[in-house]
């Protein structure tokens, strides 16, 4: 049965749908030897084939799903221009698999990995938005006000935020501890929201992605999803 190049292309773990576009887009795909460099085309699976960087790619028979927890001073990427270190770099399997999002380098916290371009889909495209909760710490006391302004929206430079809710876990020591929720995903977005505010970040780690969540795995150690958990993703 025929299906969209770059739909094939996530199936077979290359990378997500998305970046699937931009590498046909960007004249690196062939089928049946031809190049191709435009979306909308299809392949039948059994009949045609499918080059990127020179090599035949075929589906991944075994689906892979894990859940990281990244340390600081990682790459959520599968590969790095400037020689850092990525997260592929912890999580060895055999297959191609590629994150579902990113976190910063200094960040850590949830990261999940798959090769299945349908569940990549589900947790960055959900039907409903989906909460994504961290825990920073903060230099200095983070107040009242500063909670009122994370619940109405912060401008992070051109662009507003949805509302935020937040919460003080704790205060010691000139540092506060916060727990912030949020359903965008715009690039350093936390440590923005509260640089706007005059509040430095110095430490951000990532808890939970909808009901998916971290708990008691510790940096740099990872597990496969149960089936628990994969059957909350499906129903996205």
């Amino acid at each position: 049965m025929e299906e969209r190049l770059q739909k094939y292309m996530a199936s077979c773990g290359v990378a997500s749908r998305r970046k699937c576009e931009e590498i046909i887009l960007g004249g690196e795909v062939k089928v049946n030897g031809s190049l191709v460099s435009e979306l909308g085309i299809k392949v039948d699976p059994l009949k045609d084939k499918v080059e990127y960087k020179g090599e035949i790619i075929t589906k991944e028979e075994n689906k892979v799903y894990i859940m990281l927890n990244k340390p600081e001073g990682y790459i959520t990427s599968v590969k790095d221009e400037k020689g850092r270190k990525t997260i592929l770099d912890i999580v060895n399997v055999k297959e191609r698999i590629y994150p579902i999002g990113r976190l910063d380098y200094d960040s850590s916290g949830l990261i999940i990995l798959t090769n299945d371009g349908d569940i990549y889909n589900k947790i960055i495209h959900p039907r409903e938005e989906l909460i994504k909760k961290y825990v920073a710490l903060v230099k200095g006391e983070v107040l009242e006000k500063d909670i009122k302004l994370f619940n109405t929206g912060i401008d992070i430079g051109g662009y507003k935020t949805a509302p935020a809710d937040i919460k003080v876990l704790s205060y010691d020591r000139g540092m506060s501890t916060v727990e912030v929720s949020i359903h965008e995903g715009k690039n350093r977005q936390i440590r923005k929201m509260f640089a706007a505010i005059g509040y430095e970040v110095v430490g951000l780690n990532r808890i939970s992605i909808g009901d998916i969540k971290l708990k008691y795995l510790k940096k740099g150690e990872w597990r496969e999803l149960n089936s628990e958990e994969l059957n909350y993703i499906n129903r996205l």
